[in-house]
């Protein structure tokens, strides 16, 4: 059985997201004690997961939606994946600012997707 195009897409994505997310903040916490260049080296080897997600996700994508359609697919995924982050991981108190961010980012899913 075939994979739906949107499921292998959307899975990438999540997936190619926590690697991202981990590359960009994740050594705020967990190498803050470290030279810069030590994080942004242990980010970069992160980031290298993240693109081999990432591409093949956009390829696959690529073949139903279009540009703009996998540019904001990829803006909700982000701050799907980036909340739980911050309160879990960072330890960042939950903010209503993440509400209304998710509400502007579903009236952006449903106009890029409506046609």
């Amino acid at each position: 059985m075939q994979i739906p195009v949107f499921f292998q897409t959307a899975g990438l994505l999540v997936l190619s997201n926590i690697f991202m997310t981990f590359a960009w903040y994740g050594h705020l916490k967990s190498l803050n004690n470290r030279a810069w260049y030590i994080a942004a080296l242990i980010s970069w080897g992160i980031a290298l997961f993240e693109y081999l997600l990432q591409v093949p996700a956009n390829r696959i994508g690529a073949t139903q939606y279009s540009l703009a359609q996998l540019k904001i697919m990829q803006e909700a995924i982000t701050l799907t994946v980036f909340v739980p982050f911050a309160m879990f991981y960072m330890n960042q108190p939950f903010k209503l600012d993440y509400v209304w961010a998710a509400l502007c980012l579903v009236g952006a899913v449903y106009f890029i997707f409506r046609s």
